[in-house]
């Protein structure tokens, strides 16, 4: 089985005494593993657990309470859609719906390719902004069929599509720049930050 690059596994043991409980570093150390390996199998939860030097069961128990997680293979971009009640109520069905018919799959399949996983999440923390889909740490939201077609289009190039600049969206309504669009600040943009921050992609070793 596949296990943990070096690069890592430095970065899980700096966790592990970087908070006053080594519980608490599960979280962010199975979120670098998933990075690096795509799924967290058995193997993997026990090298991350060895490497914080905690109980296997703590790694297990996490990966089986957090959606997040994946313990089998996924396509190359997984496509999750939220399904709580603001997404729910503004259409997400439809919209997952539209994707299995755009791929030619149902939800939680993987197309032929292997290119593209469609799955359902629970909420997402982008209500005020329904219905949205997440693609790796990117927030899509607003959602209608042609900005799933352009997404869609994007991601069978391998291109990441554009996200709203700012933390900003561009929503119907009587715009300052009499342009007929008002700047709506997006939350999601908070969370993917912190995100980031949390997982090093900002500079923080960990």
């Amino acid at each position: 089985m596949a296990k943990l690059s070096p690069e890592t596994q430095e970065r899980i043991r700096y966790l592990k005494d970087r908070f006053p409980r080594r519980r608490s570093a599960v979280l962010p150390a199975l979120h670098y593993a998933q990075a690096e390996l795509g799924c967290l199998e058995d193997d993997t939860l026990a090298e991350v657990a060895a490497l914080l030097e905690v109980p296997v069961r703590m790694t297990t128990e996490v990966v089986g309470f957090y959606t997040m997680f994946d313990r089998l293979p996924t396509g190359r971009y997984k496509l999750e859609v939220c399904r709580n009640l603001s997404c729910k109520l503004m259409g997400a069905k439809k919209v997952v719906e539209y994707i299995e018919g755009k791929l030619g799959v149902r939800c939680g399949e993987t197309t032929e390719d292997g290119k593209f996983t469609l799955l359902e999440a629970e909420c997402l923390g982008a209500c005020g902004y329904a219905p949205m889909m997440m693609v790796g740490p990117y927030f899509y939201e607003f959602l209608t069929r042609e900005k799933v077609d352009s997404i869609l289009d994007a991601l069978s190039r391998d291109e990441m599509p554009p996200v709203a600049p700012a933390g900003y969206l561009e929503k119907d309504g009587a715009g300052s720049g009499g342009n007929g669009k008002q700047a709506v600040p997006s939350a999601s943009t908070e969370i993917r930050d912190h995100l980031a921050i949390r997982l090093g992609a900002k500079g923080d070793k960990a």
